[in-house]
């Protein structure tokens, strides 16, 4: 199998576990059930439109932090969006991406800011180096619940 060909396999599709949105800059994340997705972002959430609209984290890394860090994470607390179990947010950059109605393409990784040292303690900003996700821009505003599909269309 040739390299473009492997890259097109993103395995099984993935699941939104939690959604959080932002009121307004430093605010706690508000978990919610579902969504609104429009052209700039999450309705209701202090986010940046364009490349950086909505911020998704896999689940899978959160345990991977939490072992860097020795001490619980809960989602809320790394400031993403949208949590996603099964699929590797990774494999998907440049990709389009249906989530729930909603269709993102992840655009460039979500980099840690020096806020996680005061939410994780110290260390935190290390910890989630390599695992704080990415951004995703809207290319098709949708709703997106907990629960919904997250599947990668097909490259090409």
């Amino acid at each position: 199998m040739e390299l473009k060909e492997l890259i097109a396999l993103t395995g099984g599709p993935g699941r939104v576990e939690w959604i959080g949105i932002r009121p307004a800059r430093r605010e706690a994340l508000l978990p919610c059930e579902e969504v609104e997705i429009g052209a700039d972002g999450l309705t209701g959430d202090h986010g940046r439109p364009g490349k950086r609209a909505v911020t998704v984290i896999q689940a899978e890394h959160l345990d991977v932090i939490a072992a860097l860090i020795g001490r619980n994470v809960l989602p809320q607390m790394l400031r993403r969006n949208i949590v996603v179990s099964g699929i590797n947010l990774t494999a998907l950059k440049g990709r389009s991406v249906r989530m729930g109605s909603a269709l993102l393409r992840w655009s460039t990784v979500c980099a840690p800011c020096s806020r996680m040292e005061e939410v994780l303690g110290n260390g935190g900003y290390a910890a989630l180096r390599g695992h704080g996700g990415w951004c995703a821009e809207v290319i098709e505003p949708g709703t997106v619940r907990v629960n919904d599909r997250v599947s990668a269309l097909p490259v090409g």
